[in-house]
């Protein structure tokens, strides 16, 4: 089972908004002052890696590539084209998707605020009884953005090609399930390293791109967590000390996501 074969089928995806707020707030810009151009760019990007990684993608991440086309293909009109002043903000080809992001990022804190209430009640108790010392949990899968691990990802490649020559022939020995094994022998229970050390020893693109998809693999198989000291921070990643035994198949065409 190569890169080419493997087919990544993950639950924890956000959807194109959440890409979008997540660009927005990369990049440190007022969400009424986003350029469509270089969203377009960053956006089309993400897809374009989804795609090398032959991730599963929902078809409204597709249409919303096709909706930030369109408005980037407005937004280069002459000028003489354009709205008059007095209706220029109005038919700002942006508003809408602007609205639009306002409208879900109120809706996504309102959620996150309800959920940490949630979560403080749950501990209030009319008796407090004496707090247990329990080790720290590392920051799960679902907590971490996927976008976060895709970014990192994407700059581990750029590097990788920047010193590379991809004109070399390319070395196929390793499998997505060759990666998982090695990965599980080089980290003990509770053993953690920086992500981009998972890399150094690659020789090859396809190696990189095997190593993700095996590190995607482990998370989802509950072998291995991420952690992130704040956003867009550095990424570790850190085997679980107690687990379910792994399991890969070589024979399957597809790994099915364990059950949570």
């Amino acid at each position: 089972m190569d890169a080419a074969e493997y087919k990544v089928r993950l639950d924890i995806f956000e959807g194109p908004l959440d890409l979008l707020l997540y660009l927005i707030k990369k990049d440190e810009v007022d969400i009424h002052n986003i350029s469509i151009t270089r969203i377009t760019a960053q956006y089309l990007e993400y897809i374009d890696t989804f795609r090398m990684l032959n991730i599963d993608l929902a078809a409204e991440f597709v249409l919303m590539a096709a909706n930030l086309m369109y408005l980037k293909s407005r937004t280069l009109l002459p000028r003489a084209d354009q709205p008059p002043e007095e209706d220029a903000e109005e038919d700002d080809p942006r508003w809408e998707l602007i609205r639009q992001l306002i409208e879900y990022k109120k809706f996504k804190d309102a959620a996150g605020f309800l959920s940490l209430k949630e979560v403080e009640q749950e501990g209030a108790f009319a008796f407090t009884p004496e707090k247990p010392e329990l080790p720290e949990e590392p920051v799960s899968l679902a907590e971490v953005s996927i976008f976060d691990l895709i970014r990192a990802f994407q700059n581990v490649l750029k590097r990788f090609e920047e010193s590379h020559d991809l004109g070399d022939i390319v070395d196929d020995r390793y499998t997505v399930a060759d990666k998982i094994e090695m990965l599980l022998y080089r980290f003990v229970p509770g053993q953690a390293a920086k992500f981009d050390s998972l890399f150094e020893t690659a020789t090859t693109k396809a190696e990189v791109i095997v190593t993700f998809l095996a590190v995607l693999e482990l998370m989802k198989m509950n072998q291995f967590v991420i952690r992130q000291a704040f956003l867009l921070g550095e990424i570790e990643i850190e085997r679980r000390l107690h687990t379910a035994p792994a399991h890969v198949d070589e024979g399957e065409e597809e790994l099915e996501e364990s059950p949570a």
